[in-house]
């Protein structure tokens, strides 16, 4: 007998379990149709976890005597110091991570100008066929500046400083675009290449950057100038949600073309534009549109112009046909009949932006950010480790956490700065530095029956002592993008 069961469990069992298997294999097929799931619940947003200052990837040297390099202005060095850049080879930078959430919104704001006053966003190639520069004339026009390179079958192409031949080309592609679409205003945000003889000053005058270039295609020259209007008025708009004293004034067309031009200016001593502006009217111009030694405004026939200087952080033109007629970039307008659309070019230098914007509001040692484009809005300290306070460490997480996640307009907003090791004194310092707008400190006030947290208002300068519920009212007004 035991041979016998032997010999059943070596020889006769796989085939009674194959048996079994393709039964309820067929029995699982047959009832699919019937098999029914739980109910599964909609996914949920998860908890934004606190960043932590000490897991930052912000190699930051905020220690005095750390600065080093050749550093050529108060943006470039404090965003040096700060670890929002990265030298990588002349005129080029790494962008790290807080100054790229900076960077974002920054963008966010200028989408929202531009799709207010119509803009559809697009993103066209970084590598531009040196075919339609030929056709517009302008492959030597640039001259040493624009990026020029062969692929493997001998094509010439560059490393797009500017889209109008490409927009151009893409609206002309559409051959029965109706008058009644007009305007149209396209935009993008991407990387520029402009060959530099001399890259300086950091993010002001780099070799690679952002750039937000919109064109626009209209029906008429009346209609392409109200279009030009809009966008200046647009430009105006975001430089004062940001808070910066800007100026717009006339300017050269330079190697864009056109027959009108504004650039949209930021008074400050390193800028590299020489700026006329009347103190009477108001009206400012370039230097190079106006008459050598030119004194009195012509505008309003009785101020004088006095000089300054500006960093150029915008640049409107209206084009006109310059573009649309060689490319014959045409629309079907109300009688039927095929027409050359009116242009216009209107651009931001986004990276630009955001060092001119740290130029002129920031002092020699500590960063001011424009509010809306801080990195993070709320930094709070927790006591130093082994301090008498160091009970309110918890109190201070729990704080950090749940401002980010209660307050709508604060989720992912608060950074909480880790670092014990380091006394409340020294970190306040580098907090300072980097330019939150609001820091919070946990100290022995925390451990009270009611707590108190002491907060700082680095734009005003003022020191508060609030409940969390008071903190909560204060920080619930704080405008984000």
């Amino acid at each position: 007998m035991d041979v016998l069961m032997s010999h059943f469990k070596t020889h006769k069992l796989p085939t009674i379990l194959s048996r079994t298997f393709f039964k309820a294999l067929k029995r699982s097929h047959i009832n699919c149709g019937t098999h029914t799931s739980p109910p599964v619940s909609p996914p949920s947003k998860p908890i934004i976890p606190t960043p932590r200052v000490s897991r930052l990837f912000q190699p930051a040297n905020l220690r005095e005597g750390q600065e080093g390099g050749d550093l050529t202005c108060r943006s470039q060095r404090l965003m040096l110091q700060t670890g929002l850049i990265h030298p990588s080879n002349p005129g080029c930078f790494y962008y790290l991570p807080v100054a790229l959430r900076s960077m974002e919104k920054l963008v966010r704001l200028i989408d929202e100008e531009m799709h207010a006053i119509g803009g559809q966003k697009v993103d066209m190639p970084a590598l531009c066929s040196a075919e339609l520069w030929k056709t517009s004339g302008r492959w030597e026009l640039m001259g040493k500046e624009m990026f020029r390179l062969q692929d493997r079958h001998n094509a010439e192409y560059c490393l797009g400083p500017t889209h109008e031949e490409a927009i151009t080309e893409l609206f002309a592609s559409q051959s029965t675009v109706s008058y009644k679409k007009l305007p149209l205003l396209l935009y993008q945000v991407t990387r520029k290449f402009r060959d530099e003889q001399k890259p300086k000053f950091g993010l002001l005058r780099g070799r690679e950057f952002y750039m937000k270039d919109m064109y626009s295609f209209d029906f008429s020259e009346e209609a392409a100038l109200d279009t030009y209007q809009s966008v200046c008025r647009a430009y105006g708009r975001l430089f004062d949600r940001l808070g910066l004293n800007w100026v717009q004034v006339q300017a050269d067309t330079g190697n864009i073309g056109g027959t009108l031009s504004h650039e949209f200016q930021l008074p400050a001593d390193i800028g590299e534009d020489q700026l006329l502006v009347c103190q009477n009217c108001g009206f400012s111009a370039n230097v190079e549109t106006m008459e050598p030694g030119q004194t009195h405004c012509s505008q309003c026939q009785t101020g004088v112009l006095s000089e300054t200087r500006g960093i150029e952080v915008g640049h409107t033109f209206y084009l006109g046909t310059k573009y649309s007629r060689v490319f014959k970039a045409l629309f079907v307008n109300a009688l039927n009949e095929p027409s050359v659309a009116e242009m216009g070019c209107f651009g931001l230098g986004v990276t630009r932006i955001l060092a001119a914007s740290i130029e002129v509001l920031s002092s020699d040692d500590a960063i001011c950010w424009p509010g809306l484009i801080a990195p993070f809005q709320v930094c709070v300290l927790p006591p130093k480790k082994g301090s008498k306070a160091q009970e309110a460490t918890r109190i201070s997480e729990d704080l950090a956490q749940s401002l980010g996640n209660s307050l709508a307009s604060l989720k992912g907003e608060v950074v909480l700065d880790d670092r014990t090791q380091m006394t409340i004194g020294k970190r306040l310092k580098d907090a300072k530095i980097l330019g939150y707008p609001y820091v919070v400190v946990a100290g022995q006030k925390a451990l009270e029956d009611l707590p108190i947290f002491e907060v700082l208002c680095q734009r005003s300068g003022e020191t508060m002592f609030l409940s969390k519920e008071g903190l909560v009212d204060l920080l619930s007004r704080v405008e984000t993008i």
